[in-house]
């Protein structure tokens, strides 16, 4: 499939420019995600500024999961690609941990913690809401704080896989592949 959208090429309008050079990823060129943005400043701006990959609430790795997760159960290669290539090793995320991402139900590789990550992602993407019993669960390990970012962290991605999804972005030239059979339908 080819993308649905050209991609903005440079000059890009100053602030756009500004934002894509703080953005270093692989590569010669910013993200095609972010180039496809980059054609209209505010949506762009509003875009970058919500990110949630700054140092917050959780830990590299419980952030990493989260994103990895949400993509996989959204059969957004694009992003979970860009991710495994970029955080996954400075998330202490091993390869069977990485696949386990993109796999059915909880798989035997995670912590407690781990799993439960997994479960909140598996319940918020099935339904959009959180259970008490998981709420309860999710509050003896993670602080308000971070339980509010969790949620953030979660939609956020679940629109950037709309986003790279809908526009049918190819994966990135320095992307992990994304492990077969993985589509949110499947999960």
């Amino acid at each position: 499939m080819s993308p649905r959208m050209p991609l903005a090429e440079a000059p890009y309008p100053p602030a756009v420019d500004r934002t894509l050079r703080t953005l270093k990823t692989p590569g010669e060129q910013p993200l095609s995600l972010f180039r496809t943005l980059a054609r209209d400043e505010r949506l762009f701006a509003r875009f970058t500024g919500g990110g949630l990959l700054d140092q917050g609430h959780l830990s590299l790795r419980d952030r990493e999961i989260v994103i990895h997760r949400v993509c996989a159960l959204n059969g957004c290669g694009y992003e979970w690609g860009v991710h495994a290539a970029i955080f996954a090793s400075a998330a202490g995320l091993d390869a069977e941990q990485l696949a386990a991402t993109a796999a059915q139900g909880i798989a035997s590789c995670w912590s407690p913690r781990d799993a439960l990550l997994i479960a909140f992602c598996d319940a918020v993407n099935a339904s959009a809401d959180i259970d008490d019993l998981l709420w309860s669960r999710l509050a003896d390990a993670f602080s308000e704080e971070a339980r509010l970012e969790l949620m953030m962290l979660a939609g956020f991605y679940r629109t950037v896989s709309l986003l790279a999804n809908g526009l049918r972005l190819q994966p990135e030239a320095f992307a992990t592949p994304f492990p077969p059979p993985c589509s949110g339908s499947e999960m």
